[in-house]
């Protein structure tokens, strides 16, 4: 069996049942298994998963386990020669399979792989290559360097910034959002560590593959990852857990700085709280006004049917094809497109101001947009 695909599942259903569509595109020739891991998620999600797909292996745990438990508990039983760690909220492709795999058998000392993530309109998401945080890599990140100098290799390097994207990369750090393994080596390791609940155990796992003799890389293949680093990233429970698990890394990895490094971590999660809870209360004191600005733009539909689109997503105007200039929301239908071709076209058409784009579930008749939980 070439490949496992791991997916841990939280109250996601439309996205998790997209991601798993997009898996079984992109396996198409290949042997392999996809396993899900739900996390008691409260909901119809995996009923409504295990009705449209009845071959993956799908595994109901009675509490939330957290994200690295959850994925070891389908690691351990992993039948393929490589494994990947994937986001219920992602789209993959057949280029991210296929390359990644081919990268791996010419290149013995890759332990693992990442790809080049967008998210849902196109923009490239930093933490697609990282550094390992030693202690000036995370000073400069808490304290903001990182932002003020964002292409210094001196200050900048939690992101690598000042690497291209469009290359091959090695680097230190894999997102958890897409981590392709070799399973032998993912298992040698006894997979994620279990003190991290969420947050870090990517950072973690990614540190113990190099002590083990391999490389991560990240290749440009494209994908989307919906939710990015974090959708709440200002808030206080965020940066409370993101710290506590850079602390539980430095006690593991580097005890020696922990005299040095415990009180500038404690200081820079006040900080961070602290401009958390200053931005709160501004938004209290000058709310926006309406809606987002892209909820009053005009529809561009790309679809063979076009106007049976608009009829079943109850939209009033729109064009059919992609227009040279102005905001517009982008409804692509999945039923005559490939998520190839609709990760092609988000990546080809991406603009953070520009446009918007959405996907219209043709099978459930919904539109399933980048902000949906």
């Amino acid at each position: 069996m070439e490949l496992t695909v791991v997916i841990v599942n939280y109250r996601v259903k439309y996205l998790l049942e997209q991601t798993l569509r997009s898996v079984e595109e992109a396996m198409q020739g290949m042997t392999g298994e996809v396993i899900v891991v739900d996390n008691l998620s409260g909901d119809d999600s995996i009923a409504f998963s295990r009705e449209r797909h009845p071959q993956v292996t799908y595994i109901e745990n009675q509490e939330n386990v957290g994200f690295a438990r959850a994925n070891n508990q389908a690691i351990m039983q992993a039948r393929g020669e490589y494994t990947l760690i994937l986001n219920p909220d992602t789209i993959i492709t057949p280029h991210c399979l296929q390359e990644g795999i081919a990268w791996m058998q010419s290149h013995p000392k890759c332990g693992a792989i990442g790809a080049r993530m967008m998210d849902g309109n196109g923009v490239f998401l930093p933490e697609s290559k990282r550094a390992f945080p030693t202690p000036w890599v995370s000073f400069c990140k808490i304290f903001g360097l990182s932002k003020l100098f964002p292409r210094s290799p001196w200050f900048a390097k939690y992101h690598l910034r000042y690497l291209s994207d469009e290359e091959p990369q090695c680097i230190d750090i894999l997102s958890g959002a897409y981590m392709l393994c070799r399973t032998a080596v993912l298992q040698q390791l006894g997979g994620f560590d279990e003190d991290f609940f969420m947050y870090g155990e990517d950072i973690d796992l990614s540190y113990r593959i190099v002590k083990a003799g391999y490389e991560n890389w990240m290749l440009p293949t494209s994908m989307v990852h919906y939710k990015g680093e974090s959708t709440h990233k200002d808030s206080m429970r965020y940066v409370r857990v993101f710290y506590d698990a850079m602390l539980i890394f430095y006690r593991k990895h580097f005890p020696r700085f922990n005299v040095i490094f415990y009180p500038i971590v404690k200081l820079g999660v006040f900080v961070r709280a602290g401009l958390a809870m200053a931005k709160r209360l501004i938004k209290r004191i000058l709310p926006t006004s309406g809606k987002p600005a892209s909820e009053t733009w005009p529809w561009v539909i790309i679809s063979d049917n076009a106007s049976n689109v608009a009829q079943t997503a109850a939209i009033n105007f729109f064009y059919d094809s992609t227009p040279a200039k102005g905001n517009y929301n982008v409804l692509i239908d999945d039923g005559c497109h490939s998520y190839a071709q609709i990760v092609d076209y988000i990546r080809l058409y991406g603009s953070k101001e520009r446009l918007a784009f959405h996907i219209f579930a043709a099978r459930h008749g919904i539109i399933i947009s980048p902000k949906m939980s």
